[in-house]
């Protein structure tokens, strides 16, 4: 049995190599893909304290406004302080964010604060600038 190699070689000179594009571009959609996802993750991070972030148009405050839809009361360490409450807001010292303690109840329309050890009734909460 003889091999014809002209034959083949005439054959190999008329076809042109072909190149399957559609593996690639599913690799490279997948890729994307990924990307995608991944650095969506990261551009949610958040600040774990809990605490707004300062900005250059804010700049750092001693007090954070807290507003409460109808809010009527505010009790400190058993002492009310509703005078203080400005269209059902309140300013409470970040003190008290930080150390204290603070219960927001919405439904009874108070929020029940506990100031740290040492800080004064009257520091802990202010009345909102207007």
């Amino acid at each position: 049995m003889a091999l014809d190699i002209q034959k083949h070689r005439a054959k190999m000179k008329d076809s042109k190599p072909s190149f399957n594009m559609v593996p690639l571009i599913d690799i490279l959609f997948t890729i994307l893909i990924f990307l995608v996802v991944a650095n969506s993750f990261t551009a949610g991070a958040v600040d774990d304290s809990g605490k707004p972030e300062s900005t250059p148009s804010q700049g750092p405050s001693e007090y954070y406004l807290f507003p409460v839809a109808g809010l009527q009361k505010v009790i400190v360490n058993g002492q009310d302080m509703s005078s203080l409450i400005k269209d059902s807001s309140i300013a409470i010292h970040t003190k008290v964010i930080d150390e204290g303690d603070i219960q927001i109840k919405a439904k009874e329309r108070t929020i029940l604060i506990t100031t740290p050890p040492g800080m004064a009734v009257n520091k802990a909460v202010q009345a909102p600038n207007s």
